[in-house]
């Protein structure tokens, strides 16, 4: 069952998930980055692309199935996911001996985060051609079979709070950060992260990014508008920003966030490839998407040392060794 929008979030929530999460996840690195700094600015790359599964959407995920009772986890679990949030249940599932969960993903998914759904333990039910049809689909399957729905962005406190665990380790890796810049698909991400960060220090600057295939949160603020589905327009390399954006995300998120910047599809494509051959890191689109943030709009960003967020690294091969030969 879905939570209301309604329950307070708070910095709370991100220091109670901590706790609970911090058995099972990777306390990734905060490395500066070799070649964008200049002009006294610092950059650093926060790798949630080297955690467990490549994701930091395994933090949402165990923060909030560490709290199921012991008939939810005999019922079973079930997402719906464009991949890495579904990658990051089968996983938890494995951690904490859930032994049935599904996982429902658009028919689209790059074949990697099919491949590592399965590879963890869960079922992948491919359906529909968009994030949004297999949710619609998904929800139908997950309330028929009475299982416990795991939240990738939509509402759940616990989602948010474990996503926000990022800006805690960020902090506490690096107190000289004075800027965050961060993806932003669904929000759960930036949302957790920006209610933390400014709990702690309410001076600090949160950045995110979204790309110009799908701008959802952007539009959302600007038309005042909840858009729970949204258009992708063109090709995008950022499958895991696409869709619609979450109800306490759109609730909260403008009262926390300083900017949000729109890049193009080709500075995304730019940036993957810088990664990968300069900094030498994989990182899927969604990831680049802050540093091509920073190589288009350096001053817009802002900030002297400044973290950027890499929140997954699951791209997929073919479209990693077509970037790297563009």
């Amino acid at each position: 069952m879905k939570c209301t929008s309604s329950e307070a979030f708070s910095a709370q929530e991100v220091r109670d998930a901590y706790v609970r999460i911090k058995p099972y996840i990777y306390r990734t690195p905060l490395e500066e980055s070799l070649y964008l700094s200049e002009d006294g600015r610092r950059y650093f790359f926060k790798l949630e692309c080297a955690q467990t599964v490549k994701s930091f959407k395994l933090r949402g995920a165990l923060s909030k199935m560490t709290t199921l009772t012991e008939e939810e986890s005999r019922r079973g679990v079930a997402t719906i996911s464009s991949g890495n949030h579904g990658a990051s249940v089968s996983y938890a599932a494995q951690l904490l001996g859930i032994e049935n969960a599904v996982v429902i993903v658009p028919e689209t998914t790059p074949k990697a985060k099919v491949d590592k759904i399965r590879f963890y333990g869960a079922q992948a039910l491919l359906l529909g051609k968009n994030y949004d049809e297999a949710h619609r689909l998904g929800m139908a399957y997950i309330e028929e079979h009475g299982m416990t729905y795991i939240d990738a962005y939509y509402d759940d406190p616990k989602i948010y709070g474990g996503q926000g665990t990022i800006a805690l380790e960020i902090l506490e890796q690096n107190p000289q950060i004075d800027t965050i810049v961060v993806p932003i698909g669904g929000g759960g991400l930036s949302t957790g992260i920006a209610v933390y960060a400014k709990s702690v220090r309410p001076d600090i600057r949160i950045v995110g990014v979204q790309t110009e295939a799908c701008p959802a949160m952007i539009r959302a603020f600007a038309d005042d508008v909840f858009y729970e589905e949204y258009p992708v327009t063109g090709d995008t390399v950022c499958d895991a920003l696409v869709g619609g954006v979450g109800k306490l995300a759109f609730d909260i998120l403008r009262d926390y966030i300083d900017d949000i910047i729109e890049v193009k599809e080709a500075s995304i494509r730019k940036a993957v490839k810088y990664m990968i051959k300069e900094e030498k890191f994989i990182v899927e689109g969604a990831s680049a998407a802050t540093v091509a943030a920073v190589m288009d709009n350096r001053g817009r960003v802002g900030g002297q040392n400044v973290a950027l967020v890499m929140s997954g690294g699951n791209i997929d091969g073919e479209l990693m060794v077509q970037l790297l030969n563009a």
